[in-house]
């Protein structure tokens, strides 16, 4: 009895290893890995933003608009749990997105504006968050790729045979991934070079600026 057992265990477990099984967590385990380090970049930059906000807010007359949706950004982004079952979850995945896109066309403008008041982009502390957030958002970048590229291998190994058919049986399935809108938002990371002239005042027809 303990050798057909054996047997049965063995051949099990070559049936698994054959249909993908090991693949399978092997690629989970990378995925996960990859989403834990796309949440600890985006922490990192939400953790930057209120002190980011409070030197800004010492500039005289600075677009008190810009700051608020740069707060209630921020508000929304952190609002949401990224828990690990988020990316398995298309909806709560893409509301996700969403707050951290709007998070960062908030700083975007943010950075744009700055660019009008010279004495707020001489404050040394100004720079210093502004060169932390645009490392920030270099990090982002090259977490949510890895990301990509371990979904891409999960998702492949789950649409591909024979390892489609342990999906089916295990009830594996494909996990959620960045759009290409959400790429060519994250490709355009806040603007904090200081080597630029500031933005001049748009001028009306009359010639008084506005």
């Amino acid at each position: 009895m303990r050798k057909i057992l054996t047997v049965l265990a063995i051949t099990v477990a070559l049936t698994l290893t054959g249909c993908g099984y090991n693949t399978f967590q092997t690629n989970d385990e990378q995925v996960k890995a990859s989403w834990s380090e796309v949440i600890n970049q985006y922490q990192r930059r939400a953790d930057l933003v209120p002190n980011l906000v409070n030197t800004v807010k010492g500039e005289a007359k600075f677009e008190q608009d810009t700051l608020t949706k740069v707060i209630e950004a921020r508000s929304k982004a952190t609002s949401i749990q990224a828990t690990p079952e988020l990316i398995n979850d298309p909806a709560a995945f893409q509301k996700f997105q969403a707050a951290q896109g709007q998070l960062t066309g908030a700083l975007s403008r943010l950075m744009a504006v700055s660019e009008n008041y010279p004495n707020l982009r001489a404050n040394q502390g100004f720079r210093d968050l502004s060169a932390q957030l645009e490392g920030t958002e270099n990090r982002i970048t090259v977490a949510r790729n890895r990301y990509i590229q371990s979904v891409q291998n999960y998702n492949v190994t789950v649409r591909s045979f024979p390892s489609n058919l342990t999906a089916m049986v295990m009830g594996y399935k494909e996990k959620a991934n960045f759009t290409v809108e959400n790429e060519k938002e994250i490709s355009r990371p806040p603007s904090v070079g200081f080597d630029t002239a500031p933005v001049k005042p748009a001028a009306t027809a009359s010639g008084v600026a506005k």
